[in-house]
């Protein structure tokens, strides 16, 4: 988790795009959202998240192939702890793997 989030920036993520649309749903809490091709629409109290996302070709290291989806984040309309708030429950939803 970040302790400052822009109101806009990309991220790389090591997921496929069925493995994100899975997780979004729980990510997104109780915000209400909407579902297109390659984007979602999140409204955030009196603000919003746009998200587009794209396949990227997979990151490969010797035999390992891990899948790589280039995802934009941009808030409208939110102050900065509006959007750390946000961020921090999407960040720690969306983590996975071993620390």
């Amino acid at each position: 988790m970040q302790a400052f989030y822009p109101e806009s920036f990309e991220r790389e993520m090591g997921c496929t795009e069925t493995e994100w649309l899975r997780w979004l749903p729980q990510a997104m809490g109780d915000h209400h959202w909407k579902l297109q091709s390659g984007a979602a629409g999140v409204r955030i109290g009196d603000g919003a998240l746009g998200l587009k996302w794209q396949v990227a070709a997979p990151r490969v290291i010797g035999l390992v192939r891990m899948p790589v989806l280039r995802v934009n984040f941009r808030f409208a309309g939110l102050d900065e702890a509006q959007r750390h708030a946000f961020m921090k429950r999407f960040d720690l939803y969306m983590q996975r793997g071993g620390g």
